[in-house]
């Protein structure tokens, strides 16, 4: 039996449906029925149950974005850093192997290639690396697994969200058997406030970057792939292979959803934060390489973001 906290959210509903799919006995336990957020309720939770593994896709996103969090730190840190390393501490006391839905929001930017020289760029959108990325896109490569964050409390400005998961990365780091899942803007072909295609659809003006993003089925399935194939435990990087800018994006939408609409773009990001944003956001481009030397097949990100489209399906 798989015990699964955060079911209710959008993370934990496509992990409820793919375990289902499978047809793996899972529990799907809520705060009210146990609160698990204290150590000696759920250390008793595991004890009597005994699940063979967890999952933890509970935590603060903010609604309706990460501004949001800006607003509510505490929440956010208790989400998002004391209550994974609360289930980390009872699993090991449990001795239950685990896992933990985190974010790739931890980092901004790319690695660039140029002179036959790597070095780390946090900022895509400088008119010399953007045009990098149109034209010589073999040029960019995302951050691995063993990257330090660049997008945190250590090493910011950053918004308090990935600072956050950041800080609950650094918590639980090596404790016990564990996997840390890495997600990075979700999306898939059902309408959704929280799907990223759906945002985009949405905004009255697009902010326009570049992003290794997540199919959230993709997603789901590529973390209990890990867990089934015994995988060694630690960080993965689970995104949709390759990387996509918004202005690719919008394309997409505009050949196959035809909104009949015309979509208008932030002039910079000057613009962008003066009016339609009060935190950093990330943006950055992640390495999914030990996720495929693992055995895990996933789609390329083009492809994904295609099928969802070509499904949509409007709420």
């Amino acid at each position: 039996m798989i015990l699964l906290l955060g079911a209710s959210g959008y993370i934990g509903q496509a992990f409820a449906r793919e375990l289902e799919r499978r047809k793996i006995d899972f529990v799907p336990l809520s705060r009210k029925q146990v609160n698990y957020t204290r150590f000696g309720a759920l250390l008793e939770f595991l004890k009597v149950r005994k699940p063979g593994f967890v999952i933890n896709a509970a935590g603060c996103t903010g609604k309706p974005n990460v501004d949001a969090c800006e607003l509510h730190k505490a929440d956010t840190l208790a989400g998002n850093t004391l209550l994974p390393q609360t289930v980390a501490h009872a699993c090991v006391a449990a001795g239950i192997p685990w896992g933990h839905v985190s974010s790739g929001c931890v980092y901004s930017g790319a690695k660039v290639t140029t002179g036959g020289r790597t070095r780390a760029e946090k900022d895509l959108t400088r008119p010399e690396l953007r045009a990098l990325v149109d034209k010589s896109p073999e040029h960019i490569h995302g951050f691995t697994e063993t990257d330090t964050p660049n997008f945190s409390f250590r090493d910011g400005p950053c918004s308090f969200y990935s600072g956050s998961k950041a800080l609950g990365e650094e918590a639980i780091a090596g404790m016990g058997q564990s996997y840390i899942w890495r997600l990075r803007i979700p999306f898939d072909e059902f309408d959704s406030e929280r799907n990223y295609l759906s945002k985009v659809q949405r905004y009255e003006k697009v902010y326009d970057n570049v992003n290794s993003i997540s199919h959230r089925a993709d997603y789901v399935k590529a973390c209990l792939d890990l867990w089934e194939r015994r995988a060694p435990f630690g960080t993965y990087n689970v995104t949709n292979p390759g990387f996509v800018t918004t202005r690719q994006v919008v394309e997409l939408i505009e050949k196959i959803l035809q909104p009949g609409r015309k979509f208008e773009f932030w002039k910079n990001d000057a613009e962008f934060y003066s009016v339609a944003a009060k935190t950093p956001r990330s943006n950055c481009v992640l390495d999914v390489s030990k996720l495929l030397a693992a055995g895990v097949k996933i789609r390329p990100v083009m492809e994904a973001i295609e099928d969802s489209l070509k499904n949509w399906k409007p709420e």
